[in-house]
């Protein structure tokens, strides 16, 4: 079931993000990630459009979207590879017919991801703040 989140379950979802970020962005440094953890507990997931995927009355994942841009897809990693992300854009995909995303150029998880459901890089540049290069990619 998707549903949107409630507030009271940013916790959950920070855990999910932890677990997820942690196998994705192993080149993170750790006072990077506590920045971005900051972030998304104060401002990102209180500001943005957050859908949750349950299974069992537990949150397996999350999709953050702020208007068309994927700001955050994260799914528990013992539960990666079983169509959870695919389904979480799919939902979002009905209301939104181009989507963006940002990931990073050495997230391998992510790239494959977006690289099979059909996002295309459209820019490349280098951020600042992860010392890391990011990858700007769009549905069509």
């Amino acid at each position: 079931m998707i549903r949107k989140y409630n507030d009271i379950e940013i916790p959950m979802l920070i855990d999910i993000w932890e677990q997820a970020s942690t196998i994705a962005h192993p080149f993170l440094d750790a006072e990077f990630t506590q920045i971005v953890k900051k972030a998304m507990t104060e401002m990102y997931l209180p500001n943005s459009d957050t859908w949750v995927y349950i299974e069992s009355n537990t949150i397996i994942g999350f999709i953050a979207m702020l208007e068309n841009e994927i700001g955050g897809l994260f799914v528990k990693p013992s539960h990666h590879s079983k169509g959870i992300g695919t389904k979480l854009v799919d939902f979002i995909k009905k209301e939104r017919y181009e989507l963006e995303v940002e990931v990073f150029e050495k997230n391998h998880i992510g790239r494959a991801f977006y690289d099979k459901y059909g996002f295309k890089i459209f820019k490349e540049y280098h951020h600042e703040g992860s010392n890391q290069n990011v990858l700007r990619m769009r549905t069509l």
